[in-house]
């Protein structure tokens, strides 16, 4: 890499880890948000959910947004929103001015994920630089999903849950004011005209669906809240295929979905960060209720995940080099599954702690690979025009991969042992281990897909060594 795509790198995957950190910065402190600030009980989730509608709904809407009028500029926007609602969040004094800054966080990051994504892919040509580069960008987007417990836990107890917000605002700053100096502007030659119709409808569809899930998981599947979203949901993004179809400048047109490696490759995403970032939600389950850790040791559990995603993020491209990107999807699927499936058989003793360390390490290299194959795979091939709209369906499957994972896995923990936050150690392992079980066989599935499915995209066959 030249000495400027180093500082480019450096910037664009500092905002990235930021956004990620975002995720689940929070998490850890919302009963503490939730006394400082008067949220009842039942509307502690929204703290979370306001945020993950947000950035789910609108990534796809964004990233096209940012292909029409400009990646740096739709990218800049994105981080001067975030810097801005991040304040507010921190200064809030009711839970109505908390809950409108964190959607506002959640549309920033919807933004400049996608955004900042292409900036990144075309920043570097297709090859080992753009696959190192994706690699250390799904690495610290994966640690940093971690690493936001950890810093949540650290805040809160050493000084308030709103340096939980405040800690992005000098961040914004620098990246505001190093940006314009190091990033070229990206946008295609000719402008075309914005698909108003593809654009509601897609967005009401995901965010439906997102919420539907969401309910699932507080509600149960057969609230009539999860009945009337799911279908609505399924209906609009049911129209929003239709109206792709027909429209002269559609939002991602129907020979964009037809791509193997697109589909595919975004169905391994999905799979990836449903699994991983919903495995954090229940081994935080097993440490706190079951073990009886406090909210920061277990943070600080979750130390040593991120670190087996930040070693799989670094392999990530050299694995690629190596065996091609669907081998480093099916390997990288494989090692999970078996890594989350040894954690099935976990008890009540804390004897069991050195299994979960080294099973959470190990899955989440594994994880990591699946995820940088994911990446090379949905964005390849491609010309410069569409990487706007190539990363935003990527950065839509991760964040609504990160957005249902919870949910449904808590909806299996709840039909099995009930919803009752009070139930004893025993029953609420039955329902973790079945959940563990249900997560496990998800990335298997994954696993397999890939291999049947998923041809290696030309320039990414294996490097052999020659006689």
């Amino acid at each position: 890499m030249s000495a400027r795509q180093r500082w480019t790198l450096m910037l664009l995957l500092g905002a990235q880890f930021m956004i990620a950190v975002d995720f689940s910065i929070l998490n850890v402190a919302l009963p503490v948000v939730g006394r400082g600030l008067g949220f009842s009980l039942a509307n502690l989730q929204w703290i979370a959910t306001a945020f993950a509608l947000a950035a789910a709904g609108f990534t796809l809407l964004f990233g096209r947004v940012a292909d029409l009028f400009g990646r740096r500029r739709v990218f800049l926007a994105g981080m001067a929103v975030l810097g801005v609602s991040s304040l507010a969040g921190g200064l809030a004094t009711d839970p109505a001015m908390l809950l409108a800054a964190r959607v506002a966080q959640g549309l920033a990051t919807a933004a400049v994920t996608p955004a900042g994504m292409a900036l990144l892919t075309t920043s570097f040509p297709q090859g080992p630089l753009r696959d190192r580069a994706l690699g250390l960008n799904g690495a610290l987007m994966s640690a940093g999903f971690t690493a936001g417990a950890v810093l949540g836990g650290v805040l809160t107890d050493l000084l308030s849950w709103r340096w939980a917000f405040f800690v992005n605002v000098p961040v914004a700053a620098v990246v505001l004011l190093a940006a314009p100096a190091l990033i070229a502007e990206s946008r295609p030659a000719a402008r075309p005209r914005l698909d108003v119709p593809g654009a509601v409808t897609v967005t009401g569809g995901l965010l439906a669906v997102v919420y539907a899930f969401t309910s699932a998981g507080e509600r149960g599947w057969l609230s009539p809240v999860t009945l009337t979203a799911l279908p609505v949901g399924a209906a609009l993004l049911a129209a929003f295929v239709a109206v792709e179809r027909r429209a002269p400048a559609p939002l991602v047109p129907v020979r964009f979905l037809r791509r193997r490696s697109v589909v595919w490759g975004n169905a391994a995403g999905l799979i990836a960060f449903v699994t991983e970032t919903s495995l954090v939600f229940l081994m935080t389950l097993y440490l706190q209720k079951v073990l009886g850790f406090s909210a920061l040791a277990t943070g600080l559990a979750f130390g040593v995940l991120g670190a087996g995603t930040v070693v799989g993020g670094v392999l990530g491209a050299r694995v690629i080099g190596r065996i091609g990107t669907r081998a480093t999807l099916i390997v990288g699927g494989g090692v999970q599954a078996v890594a989350t499936a040894s954690l099935v058989p976990l008890g009540e003793g804390r004897g069991w702690l050195g299994l979960l360390l080294a099973a959470t390490f190990v899955g989440g290299v594994g994880n990591m690979l699946a995820i940088v194959g994911f990446m090379v795979t949905a964005t390849s091939g491609l010309p410069d025009e569409e990487q706007g709209l190539a990363t935003g369906l990527a950065t839509m499957t991760q964040q609504v991969g990160i957005t249902l994972g919870i949910p449904m896995m808590s909806a299996v923990v709840t039909a099995r042992a009930g919803a009752a936050s009070s139930a004893a150690p025993h029953v609420l392992l039955g329902g973790i281990s079945l959940a563990v079980l249900v997560n496990a066989a998800l990335v298997a599935a994954g696993a397999v897909a890939s291999a049947l499915f998923l041809r290696s995209p030309k320039g990414r066959e294996p490097v052999r060594a020659r006689g």
